[in-house]
């Protein structure tokens, strides 16, 4: 019988967490404070900002969001994201992207300070580290493996296919793996037959953003497959890389949408804290005396 591998009791767990972490903090007189940067009028920019808002007031995280006309000038927006780097009372910040057309969002995101970049999108954090805990790394990577780790599939020694490479999933997705003991196979636009890696892998991670491209024949009744890849349709509807079709015949799924998405939120907090920690190891965050 197929699995769904719901997010909602992940995120849930993952909220326990948080709460008791923040409180800590709390009770040494740190507030931990994010604050998120929209530039321009993007919708969906700022529905995933009210979403992070929401989930910060719920674990009692201090959120900002400070949204800026989308013709403003590169240089005063990486001068803004630079005044928050050097704010002692921030300890998290996120770019929304995507940016408005031009502006070089590269440059606006390295000019976080590394221990403050939430999203692990700052160049300085490679990929490559040997342990991800000497490091940021995006959200939803995080937010996959930690899905699986909470449902009890274990990734050493098995043989996971990523479909798909971008910079903010795929890559970064790639080394986590490889840290957790997989042996990767990474298919891309130029894959030849991506189904014949498929058919030999135990776990599959999609993250194309088109729907209903891991079709019924590419799977099978062995696989484990967390759909990160979402699509909006003509009327509105959201949908993942996995064919409908295709979800009953693997051994487990995550579900579009209920799936990554609930965990990556929480996620991001998860990553201000794990960023707290290292600020203080550093020497940057100090705990007011007693």
């Amino acid at each position: 019988m197929t699995t769904r591998l719901e997010g909602k009791p992940v995120a849930n767990a993952l909220k326990h967490e948080l709460v008791a972490a923040v409180a800590r903090w709390q009770s040494q007189g740190v507030s931990p404070r994010m604050v998120t940067l929209l530039v321009g009028d993007d919708k969906a920019s700022h529905v995933y900002a009210m979403q992070k808002a929401r989930a910060a007031l719920r674990l009692g995280i201090q959120f900002e969001i400070v949204q800026l006309p989308g013709d403003t000038p590169e240089t005063d927006v990486a001068r803004r994201v630079e005044t928050f780097s050097r704010n002692q009372n921030v300890h998290g910040i996120m770019i929304e992207l995507p940016l408005p057309q031009g502006m070089d969002s590269q440059r606006i995101i390295s000019t976080i300070h590394a221990l403050k970049d939430v999203d692990g999108m700052s160049p300085c954090h490679s990929f490559a580290k040997p342990s991800p805990d000497a490091a940021l790394y995006p959200a939803t990577p995080l937010a996959c493996i930690r899905l699986l780790k909470h449902y009890g599939y274990p990734l050493r020694g098995r043989d996971v296919t990523v479909v798909g490479c971008g910079q903010t999933v795929g890559l970064p997705l790639i080394h986590l793996l490889i840290a957790e003991g997989a042996t990767v196979v990474a298919c891309h636009e130029y894959t030849q037959n991506v189904r014949a890696h498929l058919q030999r892998s135990d776990y599959a991670f999609v993250a194309v953003g088109k729907a209903g491209l891991i079709t019924p024949d590419m799977v099978h009744g062995g696989l484990v497959v967390v759909d990160v890849g979402i699509s909006q349709g003509a009327n509105g509807e959201v949908a993942g890389d996995l064919h409908p079709q295709a979800a009953p015949l693997t051994r487990a799924y995550t579900p579009t949408p209920g799936g990554v998405g609930a965990v990556t939120t929480l996620q991001i907090f998860a990553n201000l804290l794990h960023a707290m920690d290292m600020q203080q190891a550093s020497g940057m965050l100090t705990v007011p005396s007693p």
